[in-house]
């Protein structure tokens, strides 16, 4: 009897401020955990649900079942072998709608877990295709901003999307990273529909191309302060600033409290902020959490942590 497989997958923070869409870096928790084991039945077989609900499922189910016609490719035609299955267990441990990457978690768990079961056919680079169409159901659209580092770990940055290419940036030993989830949400294919409605100055694109650049220098010299001043967009923040409950005092407190920088992780309403210190860093989340619950009435989770550069991972 096969032994069945067990994947986390960690939260991701996308955008990182001027990378809509193409930047975005993994931290150590909170994550998802998905259980595969074969199946006789061809396809994909949800058994268990654990935690949140909602759109898990089916972007789990997505991702597995293109790892498994991917498996059939590789097979052939004439292959003896009957259709290959899988049964998943899904252990939700991350808010939806969080900014967080909670459906980029479960697509790359369950993309892992399945491509190991079956002998691991193919590397993390190659499974990215598989865990982008979990996150196409998600929120309409294959974006790879929290799905790469959530596979691959560390700071990446999307090249291009057709075809898919994936540059790791360095990680800088001293860098810190914050991130506070005030108990509210917001749908990420509402958040998107904000962006892509509006139309944006060449002024306001050009700022966000010369953080964008800088901040990717900034890795490669290890200069945490130039990292901090390029944690700045003038073209999504001001769209989605308005739907988060205490945004412009939770940023202010974050940056009072010696931030290097602090902008909204993905499509919200969770901020993210950066330091160069643990020590500092829990202050940091200490005030942000505060001000979310003083000047926008609600309560938060908070995890502070490195960079996590190992992404998702077998568990015992």
């Amino acid at each position: 009897m096969n032994e069945p497989v067990r994947v986390f997958a960690p939260a991701s923070v996308s955008n990182l401020g001027p990378g809509f869409d193409i930047l975005g870096l993994a931290i150590e928790q909170p994550g998802d955990l998905v259980e595969a084991e074969f199946s006789d039945r061809p396809g994909v077989e949800i058994v268990e649900i654990t935690g949140e609900g909602g759109v898990l499922p089916s972007v789990a189910g997505v991702a597995a079942a293109h790892v498994l016609d991917r498996i059939m490719a590789l097979r052939g035609e004439k292959a003896a072998t009957p259709q290959p299955g899988a049964k998943l267990h899904l252990h939700k441990r991350m808010p939806l709608a969080s900014g967080l990457g909670s459906s980029a978690a479960s697509s790359v768990a369950a993309a892992i877990a399945v491509n190991e079961l079956y002998g691991r056919p193919f590397n993390g680079r190659e499974l990215l295709a598989s865990a982008v169409e979990g996150e196409r159901v998600a929120s309409g659209s294959p974006h790879a901003d929290n799905v790469a580092p959530c596979m691959l770990g560390g700071i990446v940055l999307v090249r291009s999307y057709e075809p898919l290419d994936v540059l790791c940036l360095p990680v800088p030993p001293d860098l810190w990273v914050v991130v506070v989830h005030p108990h509210c949400s917001i749908r990420t294919a509402e958040a998107r529909a904000m962006v892509f409605e509006r139309k944006y100055s060449l002024a306001e694109c050009v700022a966000n191309m010369g953080n964008l650049g800088a901040f990717v220098g900034a890795l490669y010299r290890g200069d945490l302060q130039l990292v901090g001043r390029c944690i700045s967009d003038q073209l999504v923040e001001p769209i989605r600033a308005r739907l988060i409950p205490g945004f412009l005092a939770v940023k202010e407190a974050a940056m009072t409290a010696r931030a290097l920088g602090c902008s909204i992780s993905g499509s919200g309403p969770s901020l993210f902020a950066l330091s160069d210190t643990g020590a500092t860093a829990k202050r940091i989340a200490a005030v942000m959490s505060d001000a979310f619950r003083t000047a926008g009435g609600v309560t938060s989770d908070v995890y502070v942590s490195r960079v996590n550069t190992e992404g998702a991972r077998l568990v015992d």
